[in-house]
């Protein structure tokens, strides 16, 4: 019986598809499509919808802190986690009470968006953006809980799998596709289908089931008395100040939020002002649209995936420098295609070397700040990580538009290749002075 058993535990290609088109699995990769699809309205394609309407390459840069709250959602994720929503949760969920919350306040504030006017007055657009991104953080938060808790054990590899395909379709749809809309039909049309594109998240989280959360206790209504207030105060020292004070305890632990800081700095950096460049070459938004998101998307994946292999062939210390340094000479791709100005082929030798060298390293660091959780703090210390990470490619990145208007569009892009020596350098440091995990 046992060596049946074994011969039918083989790998099948029909099983694992089956496993794929699991009800609950699917479920995770629509929630992953509405979890991507805000991201590219607030950064790449307002980037290039501001560079069309003559914003100011400072200006525009500036517009990346919009996405400040990727960088902070850890600060109020305990609230979204056990906070009850007067008259929703009580009748819908925890879950799915609040992603519907967000899921209407994505719809409001992208079309809010769409409607406004850079040119005329880019303060409503720059507040539109913020929001778009505070509850597109938000959801974030609440899809990888219901992800988590939603599926069973065997499900937790293609439901990861799953989910950062949605996601990466879902950027694909607000890149590309908005500006195949807006080349035809114009920005606020483009804004306007992606918001109702996000009421079909609505109607996903509404069909679908509360996962159950055995001895989860949310925050009490009765929070206000002296008893409940207590509780709270208790929960939040376990639940936040615990993974921080953890992590504060290692040897290190400066240095390696520096790393965690710098590591894609000069990725950002030129990443920050890419749509710009592209708009002064002179390419067309269904020529950006082609290249950078479509041909630029499989690029990326190429480069996840080849860097996932090196990671464990070569180990996280190895791998992380030798991503690091293709992911910063990547960059001096953008100096040739300064140089040729608008050729097509040209773009899509630097999108192809610059995405997949950039995916490498995506990857390995991800395998990093993995390393980097205490197993009693996983998810809490994993968002503060990855919000710390976020931080350079928001606000440290947006220098990057001072810098494009007091340089020549080449000596900028050498800029940002030298920008990623002090992550690598510092790497250098970390590994000689104490055991990296």
């Amino acid at each position: 019986m046992s060596t049946s058993s074994s011969s039918g535990a083989a790998w099948r290609p029909w099983n694992a598809i089956a496993l794929y088109l699991e009800p609950r699995v699917v479920v995770i990769f629509l929630l992953g499509f509405f979890s991507g699809l805000p991201l590219a309205l607030t950064v790449s394609t307002l980037s290039l919808w501001l560079a069309e309407s003559g914003v100011s390459k400072s200006s525009i840069a500036l517009f990346a802190l919009a996405g400040v709250p990727y960088t902070f959602k850890f600060l109020w994720a305990p609230l979204v986690d056990r906070l009850p929503l007067p008259g929703l949760t009580a009748r819908l969920g925890q879950r799915r009470s609040w992603a519907l919350v967000t899921q209407v306040a994505l719809m409001i504030f992208i079309l809010a968006l769409g409607a406004s006017d850079p040119a005329v007055d880019p303060f409503w657009t720059a507040l539109f953006a913020f929001l778009v991104a505070f509850w597109s953080a938000t959801q974030d938060i609440v899809i990888d809980a219901y992800r988590v808790e939603s599926l069973e054990e065997r499900q937790y590899g293609a439901g990861a799998a799953m989910s950062v395909l949605g996601y990466r379709l879902g950027m694909v749809v607000s890149g590309a596709g908005a500006l195949y809309l807006a080349t035809f039909w114009g920005w606020f049309a483009a804004y306007a289908v992606m918001a109702g594109l996000m009421g079909l998240g609505v109607v996903v989280m509404l069909l679908n089931p509360e996962p159950q959360r055995a001895g989860v206790v949310l925050i009490p209504e009765s929070a206000g008395s002296r008893d409940g207030l207590a509780r709270v105060v208790s929960w939040m020292m376990s639940a936040v100040v615990a993974p921080f004070a953890e992590f504060m305890g290692r040897r290190g632990w400066l240095l390696t939020l520096l790393f965690i800081l710098l590591y894609k700095f000069g990725d950002a950096l030129a990443g920050v002002m890419s749509a710009p460049f592209y708009v002064e070459m002179g390419f067309s938004k269904i020529e950006i649209a082609n290249v950078t998101k479509l041909f630029g998307l499989a690029a990326v994946l190429i480069g996840g995936v080849v860097g996932g292999i090196l990671t464990e062939r070569l180990g996280i210390t190895k791998a992380l420098f030798l991503c690091g340094v293709l992911q910063m000479f990547s960059n001096l791709m953008f100096v040739l295609l300064s140089q040729a100005g608008h050729s097509v082929p040209m773009l899509i030798v630097t999108i192809a070397v610059e995405n997949i060298a950039g995916g490498m390293g995506t990857s390995a660091f991800v395998a990093y700040l993995s390393r980097l959780c205490h197993v009693a703090y996983t998810a809490t210390q994993y968002a503060l990580l990855s919000s710390f990470m976020a931080f350079g490619r928001t606000l440290l990145a947006s220098s990057g538009g001072w810098l494009a208007e007091q340089l020549s569009w080449p000596v900028f892009f050498l800029v940002t290749t030298l920008a990623a020596v002090p992550g690598l350098l510092l790497w250098g440091v970390m590994v000689r002075r104490f055991e990296v995990r």
